[in-house]
Order: C-alpha cells, then sequence, then structure tokens
C-alpha cells in the first residue's frame, strides 16, 4: 500500500504549503524496504541462499526484513558505534550482524571481504539498480496524491538512491518541479560529487544524521544521481537538530536524515507553490533523540 501524503502542520514551516511523504510509517520505520525487497528477490531468483550488505541500520533492517520474507540468511555488517535502536531492530528480524569498523565505509570493507571468502552475494545500497526502481515508486505515489505537481521535493541524500529514484519520477512526470538534494556538511562528499558530477574522494564524517554518514561515494550512484539534482543544500548539525526538535513538537519522530530535509527546506526561497518532503525514518535513539529536541543547541553550528 503506498504510504500517506499528508498535508504538514503550519508550524513546522510557516507561510509555506507543505506536504510530508511519510515512509516513516511504515513497519521498519523507513523506506529502505523498497529496495531491499526487489534487490533480493533478483539474488533468490539467481540462486543465493546467503546475502551480505553494510548498513548504519535502516537498511540493514530491510535487508534483514527482506530476507526473511525471502526464505533468505542476511549477513549485516554495522559499525562499532551504530545506533543502538536500529541494532536491536536488526537483530530482531533475524540479522547476523556483524559490528566492525569505525564508519559505514569501513564496515563495507570488511564486509565484501567476507562476502568474497564465502562467495555470497554483497548488496551493496546504493549500487543495485533494482533499488533505484523501488524508490522511484515513491516519487509515482507523490504525483498520484497530487492533483497538480508541487513546485518542489525535498530529499534527503545519504548515498544517493532514494534522490535518483524520486528525481526519475518528477522528471519523467514533473519535470518543473524543483529536485533538492538535502545534504550534510558534516558528511560532505556526497555534495562534492554531485558538483563535480563524478565521484570524488572523502576523508571525513561527522553527522549524527547516520543515514546520510557517507565517507565514499559509489560512482555508479553519482553517475546517475548528479543531472537529477536541481539544487543542492548543505546543512549544519544544529539546524538538522533544530528540525527534529521541530517534527517532535508536531507530534512526529524523526531521525537525523528525515530532519534534514526540513533542515534544507528553511534555507529555499520562496517556491511559488507547495513543496513535498520526503520524512524517510523514524529509528533514532532515544537519548539523541531527546538531546536534539532538548538541546539543539549542543550540537556544532
Amino acid at each position: 500500500m503506498p504510504t500517506p501524503l499528508e498535508r504538514a502542520p503550519d508550524e513546522l514551516a510557516p507561510g509555506r504549503e507543505l506536504y510530508l511523504k511519510r515512509e516513516d510509517v511504515h513497519e521498519l520505520g523507513a523506506f529502505k524496504w523498497r529496495g531491499a525487497l526487489p534487490a533480493l528477490r533478483d539474488y533468490a531468483e539467481r540462486g543465493a541462499a546467503t546475502v551480505v550488505t553494510a548498513s548504519t541500520g535502516n537498511h540493514g533492517a530491510a535487508t534483514a526484513w527482506a530476507a526473511r520474507e525471502l526464505g533468505l540468511h542476511a549477513v549485516v555488517y554495522a559499525p562499532e558505534a551504530a545506533s543502538r535502536a536500529k541494532v536491536k531492530l536488526m537483530e530482531s528480524l533475524g540479522a547476523e550482524l556483524r559490528l566492525a569498523g569505525r564508519d559505514l565505509d569501513a564496515s563495507k570493507e570488511a564486509a565484501l571481504a567476507f562476502a568474497r571468502s564465502a562467495s555470497v552475494p554483497f548488496f551493496e545500497d546504493g549500487a543495485e539498480p533494482a533499488q533505484y526502481a523501488g524508490y522511484e515508486s515513491i516519487g509515482d505515489e507523490i504525483l498520484d496524491a497530487m492533483d497538480a505537481p508541487p513546485a518542489a521535493v525535498v530529499v534527503p541524500v545519504g548515498n544517493g538512491a532514494l534522490m535518483i529514484g524520486v528525481g526519475r519520477a518528477f522528471a519523467r512526470r514533473a519535470p518543473a518541479a524543483l529536485r533538492v538534494a538535502a545534504l550534510a556538511k558534516e558528511a560532505p562528499v556526497m555534495a562534492e560529487s554531485i558538483a563535480a558530477g563524478r565521484a570524488v574522494p572523502g576523508d571525513r564524517v561527522a553527522t549524527f544524521a547516520d543515514g546520510m554518514a557517507v565517507r565514499v561515494a559509489i560512482p555508479a550512484a553519482v553517475e546517475a544521481l548528479a543531472p537529477l539534482v536541481g539544487e543542492s543544500v548543505l546543512v549544519g548539525e544544529r539546524e538538522i537538530a533544530e528540525a527534529v526538535g521541530s517534527f517532535h513538537h508536531a507530534g512526529i519522530r524523526v531521525e537525523g536524515a528525515a530532519a534534514s530535509a526540513l533542515a534544507a527546506l528553511r534555507r529555499l526561497g520562496p517556491l511559488g507553490g507547495p513543496a513535498v518532503v520526503v520524512v524517510t525514518g523514524r529509528n533514532i535513539d532515544d537519548d539523541l533523540h531527546a538531546r536534539a529536541v532538548e538541546r539543539p543547541e549542543s550540537f556544532p553550528d
């Protein structure tokens, strides 16, 4: 079933007509199932019994969920400092969880090495065409639910797969709508890669929005993504935290990546029509959520 498209409470974006695409209401609390299910179905049809992946949480949970649906075994590598809430979710869904590395890309290196040694498929989040097609359905659902296309759609960018999918739907059906990529200043490699039109080296990631905590860009994803982005908006940690708090006060729990889209929207000038923000997920540790809501000034500006 399509996830809801809802008119946002006025306090989230005063003076704007804003709609929220509520991917957070899925049972997994995030959008990643849309890409994991078709990708793992492809692996199963090719004879795989086990799939290996790396994730900060939501992708790993979606992989475990899809594996359970299809009768596969999921091995998920995650950073040693991964969100406790997301670790618990992945384990509850049956993932064989292995904590390795200081960040996502270090975990990915360990996962790839294991997959090669065990001769099993490595499911790289953001590199599978089946994911792009799955996420394209989000854009189609937005446009199906509206009487006329919005002036803008704002999408958080981690590895870029979600923006590729949504961007393709909008390019196909609503090319005049502004396609806005929300990017974390403290994980700059994707912004730099989009600007360059190719994957560039990255060596720094320091964002609490773990869904955007990418240090190494995926070349195929950047190649597909760059032409689809109409405007890139970089947001800081405090802006993201303030947006987490705004959602909380409106009765919606979100994680940092989801809040980044609202933070990016707040940086845009007049749009001449409604905007849509994709609310990507709600899986955030309680203490981190409380800090963002109660002490956003404790995050770097």
